[in-house]
């Protein structure tokens, strides 16, 4: 029976993906290894976890093999960015293997050093991928990432440099990587500030359409430059330096100018733009970080460049969105703020008016009125009453807190002009004092009475002067018959009546905060609050009974709070005595419950998160207010002085506070009196006690001073003795002196002609040395010309005379040759009567015969020598050629490759093509003949392309004739000399005479041709020494004529020895010398054959 042959085994992903890297890692052949890795990426998204343990390392190994080869290095990085984002629904899908791939590159600093170097390159998918990585394995192994592209070799200047690319893609990327790659590390920071990427990222915000036009790249990089000016001061100070300020004014400027009407600008253009202006100002607000040490000097830049006038009116534009406002006034804010010239200059600039009802008979600009800034941001503070305007009031707040602080004068004029207003009833609306002490009674906003409590409260706070001023402040005119009462006093009317009313807390903690700003270290406010006996027993009250109001927890903190101040600022000569505010605390509210108010006061979540609780509008709740209670200064106040507060209640009624305001002392404890003037009675008595002591050390200090007189007076003496004699040496050593001096002088002038006279001399020799030197060098230039000459005329004079020598011994040779013939005949009769003498004569012989085939044997092993340097050369060219013709095979299978493609795709349209006119018949439809003509053109341009292709083919073959050629060349010449090798095998001593003499005659022949070989050794010395440089010529020349006078010499020694020999020689047997004359006669044919053959190699390897 047949067995059914079973379908081979179907192999598994695991299987296919080790052939795969097996492959990657053992293919020698380009296309094998890109083969192997499109493989491997088709695998990459589905099963990461395989493919990196098996060919991760492979695959970075192939970016160092193949990184020249764009193709490959494009498909090893799409691979590698598929295993860092795998599918999500991959079954190996992990976080863990981003972790691994990421060791992998940042374990060794090469492999990022690799992705480095692609950005040098021009190729679009290198550059974009290699960003792609990078920002990949940053994102999982950030620190070691910043070390490697931090230590690598030009890492971060090739990073910036990415900026100034064209292209959009690998732009964006850039600065998407060096904003991941800069928030923390102030060294990459500086790195990359000093690679000029300011002037980059101005350029690319200009080229993108500026804040108004620009999309999400103008964010970008407002955001890359955050993080390069972000804590900073280096940075800081080299944009500072750079002039970059100024081109910041330059593109909020732009934004302010007005823009032409229109079409409407989309909603997602319009986001875009306020997310780019947002971001600007959030740059420019890095530069002016509080207690930052540049602070000042960024300050006084930004006002310098205009970049504040713009800030500023784009916080009061009409166009522009609440965040926007709110964030540019807070900007604002933070340029002026404790800076004194610039809180003075700030208030001179004029703004449009933020009200729709303002004085229409003020100046105007731009057909919207304007005013001062002050009046504009207590306008925005106190005047709208929208909800979802809250953050542009409380930015402009924020500013009029910034123009107040810290600067007296401001404060005082502020509060000056707030108080003539106020008399005068002008102008009530944006009077903060109006509306604190006047209060509407159907007003429907509690934050307009709190921002201007804020206000107040900076005003008056840690400032005795302006608390001074404002007590001065009354309400009702006496002369009319009106009660007279006090600021305090009616804001703390207004506090106990918005107590009764269960009023706004807002309100409330607004008073409240204000008042113990005020309260606080100044006694006479602390009695003015007291002459009001009812204050006390309201504050009572609210603290003692459960709150009945929203924020009722913060009121009675509060409440708690300002009855500590005021007991602890009150004296025994207040209104209300001290002794008697203590009683009262505790007996109408209890201890415990005191410090229970002030605790949950304490521990609250408006005042214990205040520093991380946004202090804005919730735009998650529309229509609520929101829950901004508290002012960051009062907080940190509170905060201060919490538990000196709290320990107020446990100090006895008799311990003053003693506070000095204006220089002037208030405040001390009667007991402290007492015990004061018990101490200076005990001074005094100490006092009389030291005066007595005084009067016995006077008495001894006089006798003292008489003995010091008369120790004195016997110093004098000796003193003026002493002096005299000092004064006579002095003469002495003066005279002395002059005549050293006069010698000096002397020898000064004798060396000074001295040294005159030398450097004439020395001037003179240098002068006739020149000559000298001049005609030494022209003596010496006419020599080398004549030796020149006569060296030339040598080097000719040597070649004629070799020429004749060798012409004249060329003739005797001939004439021996003839001799040679004639003495034959008369050896072979003496043969045999002088064997014995040729026996003895033989051993010489053969011993200069040795000698003379040492001779001929260092020839040939530099000749040897010469020929195997033109084999390497041959073989050089040989490998030069190979390399061409595997180059441009492989250019031609490339090419056979993409046409088998095209051919495949003619194909699918030929079958498409037939198919539509199949289809056309079908539906009746007529079909032209142009159709079927054009239907044989594809199989027409295959045959030309065949064609072209076997053509090629044709014109690569000579390549392989000449590899063909020059390795028979190689063969040859090996032959040869293994054919001289065998010649100069040495003869056996136990030949015959006959022969010897044969072998005689065969080393003349070899003589001759020796001749030969030296003379086409001469032309090829000639040959190379044409193509050599100019410098090499006249050595080879001296190399050549040497070479001659040797094979001169070789020549004469050579005849004499011939000569000699025949004088010895006899006749030998006639028989046995024909033959052997036959035998060496055929042997010096071969060894002629044999010495030309060499040369004709020698010349096609010349050629």
């Amino acid at each position: 029976m047949f067995s059914i042959p079973s379908a081979p085994a179907k192999q598994s992903v695991g299987e296919t993906i080790t052939v795969l890297s097996g492959r990657l890692s053992s293919a020698t052949l380009l296309e094998d290894r890109r083969a192997a890795i499109l493989g491997l990426r088709s695998f990459a998204k589905d099963y990461p976890a395989s493919v990196a343990s098996g060919a991760l390392r492979s695959l970075i190994g192939s970016l160092s093999k193949d990184g020249e080869d764009v193709d490959t290095v494009k498909v090893v990085l799409e691979t590698l960015l598929m295993l860092f984002n795998p599918n999500e629904n991959s079954p190996e899908a992990s976080e863990e293997i981003a972790l691994w791939l990421a060791d992998e590159f940042t374990q060794r600093q090469e492999n990022i050093t690799l992705l480095l170097d692609f950005l040098d390159t021009n190729d679009f998918y290198s550059r974009l991928y290699s960003l792609q990585l990078l920002a990949a394995i940053l994102s999982a192994r950030t620190e070691r990432t910043e070390e490697c592209i931090f230590t690598a070799p030009l890492g971060i200047s090739r990073l910036v440099s990415t900026l100034d690319d064209q292209r959009d893609a690998v732009r964006n990327e850039a600065i998407t990587l060096l904003t991941y790659l800069t928030p923390t590390s102030i060294e990459i920071q500086k790195l990359v500030a000093f690679e000029n990427a300011f002037e980059r990222l101005f350029a690319i915000v200009e080229a993108d359409g500026g804040l108004v036009e620009g999309g999400r790249t103008v964010e970008d990089c407002l955001i890359l430059l955050a993080n390069l000016l972000r804590s900073n001061t280096s940075n800081q100070s080299l944009f500072r330096e750079s002039g970059c300020i100024n081109r910041l004014a330059d593109l909020l400027g732009r934004v302010l100018k007005p823009q032409n009407q229109g079409p409407e600008i989309a909603i997602w253009a319009q986001a875009q733009e306020n997310r780019n202006v947002y971001a600007f100002l959030a740059v420019v607000r890095l530069f002016i970080v509080r207690g930052s040490a540049v602070t000042s000097l960024n300050q006084t830049a930004i006002w310098r460049h205009g970049l504040a006038y713009h800030v500023l009116q784009l916080a009061f534009s009409s166009e522009a969105q609440t965040q926007i406002k709110a964030e540019a006034l807070i900007t604002c804010g933070d340029v002026i703020r404790q800076n004194a010239p610039l809180q003075e200059s700030f208030a001179q600039l004029m703004v449009p008016s933020p009200l729709d009802n303002a004085d229409a008979t003020a100046q105007q600009h731009n057909g919207r009125v304007q005013v001062y800034v002050i009046d504009g941001l207590l306008d925005l503070t106190l005047c709208l009453q929208e909800t979802q305007e809250f953050d542009v009031r409380f930015a402009a707040c924020e500013c009029l807190q910034a123009y107040l602080a810290n600067h007296a004068e401001v404060r005082l004029h502020f509060l000056s002009r707030a108080i003539e207003g106020h008399q005068s009833g002008a102008d009530e609306s944006s009077n903060v004092l109006t509306v604190l002490l006047q209060p509407s009674a159907e007003a429907s906003d509690p934050y307009r009475y709190w921002f201007a409590a804020v206000i107040v409260f900076h005003l008056l706070y840690e400032s005795p002067e302006a608390k001074a001023k404002a007590m001065s402040l009354t309400e009702g005119d006496s002369s009319d018959g009106e009660e007279v009462v006090t600021a305090i006093q009616t804001i703390t009317a207004h506090v106990t009546s918005g107590l009764r009313r269960e009023g706004d807390a807002r309100v409330l903690v607004g008073y409240l905060m204000l008042l113990l700003g005020w309260l606080f270290e100044d006694l006479d406010a602390v009695d003015d609050f007291l002459a009001e006996g009812s204050n006390v027993q309201s504050l009572i009250q609210a603290v003692s009974q459960p709150p009945a109001v929203g924020g009722g927890e913060l009121v009675q903190g509060l409440c708690a709070m300002l009855l500590g101040v005021a007991y602890e600022f009150s004296t025994k000569d207040s209104p209300i005595p001290r002794a008697t505010i203590h009683s009262i605390l505790t007996s109408r509210i209890d201890r415990d419950q005191f410090l229970s108010r002030l605790v949950k006061l304490r521990s609250h979540p408006f005042i214990r998160d205040f520093e991380v609780t946004p202090q804005k509008l919730d735009a998650s709740s529309p229509g609520r207010l929101p829950d901004v209670f508290f002012d960051r200064v009062f907080v940190e106040f509170f905060k201060d002085n919490y538990s000196r507060i709290a320990r107020a209640v446990d100090r006895e009624p008799g311990l003053e506070i003693s506070v000095v305001a204006n220089g002037v002392q208030k405040g001390i404890s009667r007991e402290l009196v007492d015990s004061l003037r018990s101490q200076i009675e005990e001074k005094d008595n100490a006092v009389r006690q030291a005066q007595a002591a005084l009067a016995a050390l006077e008495g001894q200090l006089g006798q003292e001073q008489a003995d010091h007189r008369r120790s004195k007076e016997t110093a004098a003496i000796e003193m003026s003795r002493v002096k005299t004699i000092n004064d006579d040496l002095q003469k002495q050593h003066s005279e002395e002196l002059r005549k050293l001096q006069s010698q000096l002088a002397a020898k000064e002038n004798d060396h000074r002609k001295q040294l005159a006279q030398l450097q004439t001399q020395q001037t003179a020799r240098d002068s006739d040395h020149q000559k000298q030197l001049t005609q030494l060098q022209a003596q010496q230039k006419t020599k080398e010309d004549d030796h020149q000459k006569q060296l030339t005329q040598a080097r000719k004079l040597a070649e004629a005379e070799a020429e004749r020598k060798q012409r004249q011994t060329e003739d005797e040779i001939a004439e021996l040759k003839a001799t040679i013939d004639k003495l034959r005949i008369d050896i072979r009769k003496a043969a045999k009567l002088k064997s014995e003498m040729w026996k003895e004569r033989c051993a010489d012989i053969v011993e200069q015969r040795e000698k003379y085939e040492f001779e001929m044997r260092s020839s040939r092993e530099r000749k040897e020598a010469e020929v195997e340097r033109l084999k390497q050369q041959l073989q050089d060219l040989t490998e030069k050629t190979r390399f061409k013709v595997m180059a441009e095979q492989n250019a031609r299978i490339d090419i056979q490759s993409e046409l088998d493609d095209l051919l495949e795709v003619f194909g699918d349209l030929e079958e498409k093509k037939a198919k539509y006119r199949a289809r056309l018949v079908e539906l009746g439809e007529a079909v032209s003949d142009g159709d079927d003509a054009d239907d044989g053109d594809p199989d027409d341009a295959d045959d030309e392309d065949d064609d072209e292709y076997e053509a090629r083919d044709s014109d690569d073959e000579p390549y392989e004739d000449t590899e063909d050629e020059d390795n028979n060349k190689a063969e040859d010449n090996d032959k040869a000399e293994d054919n001289e090798s065998e010649d100069d095998e040495p003869y056996d001593d136990t030949e015959s005479e006959d022969n010897d003499k044969a072998k005689e005659d065969n080393d003349k022949a070899k003589d001759n041709d020796k001749a030969k070989v030296d003379d086409k050794a001469k032309e090829d010395d000639k040959a190379k020494v044409d193509d050599k440089a100019k410098e090499d010529n006249d050595k080879a020349k001296e190399d050549n004529d040497k070479a001659k006078v040797d094979d001169k010499a070789k020549v004469d020694d050579k005849a004499k020895e011939d000569d000699k020999a025949k004088d010895n020689l006899k006749v030998e047997d006639d028989d046995e010398s024909d033959d052997d004359d036959d035998g060496a006669e055929a042997d010096d044919d071969d060894d002629d054959d044999e010495i030309v053959g060499t040369d004709d190699e020698k010349d096609k390897l010349w050629s």
